[in-house]
């Protein structure tokens, strides 16, 4: 009693900066991430968006004390973010990371992000509902993209430079080659190149399968009313020379058009977006990406199992 009467203020200020004490490390306990716990924000490609939304809702489900916060935009972008924007330490792209970048990050930072593919998705060649140009060869693909031919047919992506579908393309149809510009046009977003098909009857539009293959979704079901996918030649089979793609022709690899979604973490402890990854690898996401009619990378045996059918007396 007689310290506090002598000394109020140094009893104060012990009493203040106490409180702030425990109220920072309650702070840094909310800014620092676990599995499970935290927020975090992420970078992902925006022609994956529809089914990386749902993983997100079902994991936020399972931890309520989680919340990832996901930017879609360009896969260019998301790049810039994974190399410059400490605070993006996961991104969800169409590819993993290649020697020339893993080198730099060994040299500069002594470690190399994390990342390996967890699905297979598909580039869809969209045309107008009412078309009947339905049947497409990678070398028809190619010819327009360079304006060789069919000039008067404008093919749009959803963006021109940095997005993941027109990396894809450039890598895989056009083999390095160029675009013609004057037939190639950008739209903002995959929803923008649906609508523009939609509108435009002697055109074709490039989305991922994962805005526009779900069967079982009302969105997409209604998207399909306004465009169709149209079928691409298939140069490994022997009996369907044109396949449209789906499940299963994007498992078989018959649908020439198949890329993959991976994701590469850049974080050096086990927090929330490294358990984010593992639900995508692990069985939850992996059947989430099969209910999307994506291609799962790991696989579900169908067990053979004898029944029984004599009912026991006991």
């Amino acid at each position: 009693m007689i310290l506090i009467l002598r000394y109020p203020m140094v009893i104060a200020g012990f009493a203040y900066c106490l409180i702030m004490s425990c109220n920072n490390s309650e702070k840094d306990k909310k800014a620092y991430d676990t599995p499970g716990h935290g927020t975090i924000n992420i970078s992902v490609d925006e022609s994956f968006k529809p089914v990386i939304e749902e993983q997100i809702k079902m994991y936020e489900a399972s931890f309520p004390d989680s919340k990832i916060i996901a930017h879609y935009k360009p896969e260019a972008e998301c790049f810039k973010d994974l190399w410059k924007d400490t605070v993006t330490r996961l991104i969800i792209v169409s590819r993993g990371l290649n020697d020339k970048e893993e080198d730099y990050f060994k040299n500069n930072m002594n470690y190399v992000p994390g990342w390996n593919i967890v699905a297979l998705d598909a580039v869809v060649v969209l045309v107008n509902a009412k078309s009947s140009d339905s049947l497409f060869t990678l070398n028809r693909l190619k010819l327009q993209m360079e304006g060789k031919i069919n000039r008067q047919q404008k093919i749009v992506f959803d963006g021109v430079n940095t997005t993941g579908t027109v990396r894809f393309i450039l890598d895989s149809v056009l083999k390095g080659n160029k675009f013609d510009t004057t037939v190639v046009k950008a739209a903002k977003n995959s929803d923008e190149v649906i609508d523009y098909i939609a509108e435009t009857p002697n055109a074709i539009g490039l989305v991922g399968f994962s805005h526009i293959g779900n069967p079982e979704d009302t969105a997409q079901i209604n998207k399909l009313k306004k465009v169709k996918m149209a079928y691409v030649q298939c140069t490994i089979c022997p009996d369907s020379p044109f396949v449209k793609p789906m499940q299963q022709s994007i498992s078989s690899k018959h649908y020439p058009l198949v890329r993959g979604i991976y994701y590469i973490i850049n974080e050096t402890h086990l927090g929330l977006g490294t358990d984010f990854t593992g639900f995508l690898k692990f069985e939850r996401g992996q059947l989430i990406f099969r209910r999307a009619y994506l291609v799962p990378v790991m696989q579900f045996d169908v067990r053979a199992v004898k029944v029984n059918e004599k009912i026991p007396e006991n």
